[in-house]
């Protein structure tokens, strides 16, 4: 399997202050408005809380996804993948030929936490009922649902489909396992094999299948959890991210393993789009009239929003050492196709101020906000216009360059994984 990410860390924004005022609005429910009411009583420091626990609140937003089906499909195998781990890590779900799941089980995202993968039981069995089915697991907390075939899609498969969409929930139908059906063909076929025309008939006769039982429209991806960058992950991932509420598109996008460049895109994309809020937090902080403050602060927004860049894009050491350990490649010849410097690296306070010296305009920018604010009636603008363009340049320079780093490595993994999969299909043709 492909995976390009190791974390256990979470890329929520840091916990920089804590307000002193005792009234104020709520801050776990905390809202544009109360920012902007803050500045205009030059509460700054509430102004600092309250956009502190704004971005907490959007970064944090839950996503529930349900994984069901029949025993013995892939449940588990499909619910590691997607989270980017392998199947003998500790935090995986137990997999197995006979049913191993036999109660809705929690398995949180290694790096975002308010994403969790629901192993549900296989249906139809002695103890869960297709009847009884929606009831036992809960349905109503799923944001949507993912119902996996490894073969054909069963009478309880069809059943279930069809109680989910008459609940107005989302589902997805996956035919997992599709590797092992290609192969089967391809021995059987020799030199007649024909990959794209053996897909589109599996395909098909799934889709008949499930009309045949009662199940309007389906739509049916078939899916390789070893090799999640082939066959139609992708498009599953697309049409997930089509069909999500807009507020968790950016959730959902962030939490999808690093299989491909478009992935890589879309993720500096959702990270691009927070950087003014992080800049925001920065210029606020600027106001805040205690020396020293500002500075303090800004080196603990840069530590935590580059460390969440870094678990984000597969560029932390962990993930580092998996792929070099999955494609064979030595460590360092990895580490020299990082351009950034935070790329492999621990995000500490003190490497943060390495970078911004280094960096010297931001360091410049960070200064001069510092002086600015001791300036009569001009001095606070001044500094928060200078924290918010130096915080935002920064990182907005460091994304841009983490992102090509992240893509360099998705082809050379990519690259690699290939070599194996053709050596592969070559000894499989002729044994």
């Amino acid at each position: 399997m492909l995976i390009l990410r190791g974390s256990e860390n979470s890329s929520c924004p840091p916990n920089v202050v804590s307000s002193t005022s005792s009234k104020g609005p709520d801050l776990k429910n905390a809202k544009e408005e109360d920012i902007k009411k803050a500045i205009e009583n030059k509460d700054f420091l509430l102004a600092v809380s309250i956009t502190q626990k704004y971005l907490e609140n959007t970064n944090n937003i839950p996503l529930n996804i349900a994984v069901t089906g029949g025993s013995g499909v892939g449940k588990s195998t499909f619910v590691n993948a997607f989270r980017g781990i392998y199947d003998t890590d500790e935090r995986a779900a137990p997999i197995g030929e006979v049913e191993t799941t036999m109660t809705p089980e929690a398995y949180p995202h290694p790096t975002y936490p308010n994403v969790t993968l629901w192993d549900l039981p296989g249906i139809g069995t002695t103890k869960f009922p297709a009847d009884q089915y929606m009831k036992h697991v809960e349905f109503e907390k799923f944001d949507f649902f993912i119902l996996v075939s490894a073969d054909r899609f069963s009478e309880n498969d069809a059943k279930l489909a069809k109680e989910i969409k008459k609940m107005g929930k989302k589902l997805f139908l996956v035919r997992s396992k599709i590797d092992h059906s290609l192969s089967n063909v391809q021995r059987r076929q020799q030199t007649e094999y024909d990959e794209e025309k053996t897909l589109q008939e599996i395909r098909k006769y799934c889709i008949r299948e499930l009309e045949g039982q009662g199940v309007a429209s389906p739509q049916v991806f078939l899916v390789s959890c070893k090799d999640l960058h082939l066959y139609e992950f992708p498009a599953l991932q697309e049409t997930m991210e089509r069909e999500l509420p807009s507020h968790k598109r950016g959730v959902l996008i962030l939490a999808l393993p690093n299989i491909c460049k478009s992935t890589i895109n879309k993720k500096k994309e959702v990270f691009r789009s927070q950087i003014w809020h992080y800049a925001f937090l920065s210029a606020t902080a600027a106001a805040v009239p205690i020396p020293g403050i500002s500075f303090m602060i800004d080196v603990s927004i840069l530590v935590k929003v580059l460390q969440g860049y870094l678990f984000g894009f597969g560029l932390d050491k962990m993930s580092l050492e998996k792929c070099s350990s999955a494609t064979n490649t030595p460590l360092d010849e990895l580490r020299a196709m990082l351009n950034c410097n935070c790329s492999g690296k621990v995000v500490t306070k003190e490497f943060v101020i390495l970078m911004l010296k280094s960096a010297s305009v931001a360091l410049i920018g960070l200064a001069a906000e510092e002086g600015s604010r001791w300036i009569p009636f001009i001095g606070i603008p001044i500094a928060a216009a200078l924290s918010f363009t130096t915080i935002y340049t920064f990182l907005r320079h460091n994304l841009n360059e983490l992102s090509v780093d992240a893509e360099n490595i998705v082809t050379k993994a990519l690259a690699g994984h290939a070599l194996a999969f053709s050596n592969l299909r070559n000894n499989e043709r002729f044994n």
